[in-house]
């Protein structure tokens, strides 16, 4: 809002951009605009400021329906000033000279002309509506009504007012009507929502069910899958077992194989030096049998020099003595 600044025989008035001034001397405009600064001599000089900025208006309206039934209707407009100059001549926008202590006026006027146009196009579309079509329909019609009602304004445009966007808010009957037409609803919704309880709870019983079942199946498979796994460890020890007795049955005819073998080769290689032993002693008896017996007592004589047995005492006769010698002699030639 723009401001004045008294000095001595003169004022200043500095405006902000949202605020149109109008300044007058002598019954003319000498000045006018938005955001205007500059001075004026107070004797003479009228000022008149307009707000540039949108306002919006709440009205509430009672109408009677064509059924007789009371409908509160709520609507808001909102309206700015476009011709701020036909606005200061039509309502109060006096900056200087005041006199009275209130504001100035020209706001509040302006929103009772637009509150008592829309109360009068509503009160007029609801009246040519029943309750029912008022209560489906009515925002929409209402919004219509006012819309080409307030473009076609007289009183407006010959007051520079412009409306910016017309919006009905909410059409309802008086609160006993409106509690009865609620009471179908609200048993269609309590019913709907028992219903939808009695589907709860009986999906939740069959979830539960299902939940039983899958577990039972659990436990059935994991038993069906505990036995076979018994069944197969049975399978495989009893293979181990056969494998087992298989490597051994192998392991002994091989043992066996090898005893045979070694027993036939022992055999064999006993009946071989047996019957070269019998051979080369067979030689020799057939050697010592060729020599005589006197060369084999000699022999034998040498062979107990050379190997004496361990005796105590040797008791040689004479004769026993003289027949050796001469036996030896004998030998010797």
């Amino acid at each position: 809002m723009g401001k004045i600044h008294s000095y001595p025989f003169i004022k200043h008035y500095q405006g902000a951009a949202t605020d149109f001034i109008i300044c007058m001397r002598g019954g003319a405009v000498t000045r006018s605009g938005a955001g205007q600064s500059f001075w004026f001599r107070s004797a003479g000089s009228a000022l008149a400021q307009v707000p540039l900025t949108e306002q919006e208006q709440t009205v509430l309206v009672k109408a009677v329906s064509a059924d007789q039934q009371d409908v509160n209707v709520q609507v808001s407009i909102t309206h700015r000033i476009a011709e701020p100059l036909r606005a200061a001549e039509r309502f109060d926008f006096d900056l200087f000279p005041r006199t009275a202590s209130t504001a100035p006026l020209g706001a509040f006027q302006i929103g009772e002309l637009v509150s008592r146009i829309a109360h009068s196009v509503t009160v007029s579309r609801i009246a040519g509506m029943t309750l029912d079509e008022a209560l489906n329909g009515g925002m929409e019609a209402v919004a219509r009504a006012l819309e080409e009602a307030t473009s076609a304004e007289e009183r407006l445009a010959s007051t520079g007012v412009e409306i910016c966007e017309v919006s009905v808010l909410s059409v309802r009957p008086e609160e006993a009507v409106e509690s009865a037409l609620r009471t179908p609803l609200l048993e269609h919704l309590q019913s709907e929502a028992d219903r939808a309880l009695y589907e709860r709870r009986a999906l939740a019983v069959e979830r539960e069910q299902q939940i039983s079942e899958n577990e039972l199946a659990s436990k059935l498979e994991l038993e069906r899958r505990r036995a076979a796994l018994v069944a197969q460890e049975g399978e495989n020890a009893r293979r181990r077992a056969e494998e087992k007795a298989a490597a051994e049955l192998v392991e002994a005819r091989a043992t066996a194989e090898r005893l045979d073998i070694h027993s036939t080769a022992q055999s064999e290689e006993i009946t071989r030096v047996g019957t070269a032993k019998n051979e080369v002693e067979k030689a020799r008896l057939d050697a010592l049998a060729a020599l005589g017996t006197d060369v084999l007592k000699a022999l034998a004589l040498r062979e107990l020099a050379e190997n004496p047995p361990a005796v105590g005492q040797i008791n040689i006769t004479p004769d026993m003595l003289q027949g050796l010698v001469s036996e030896l002699f004998k030998g010797g030639k």
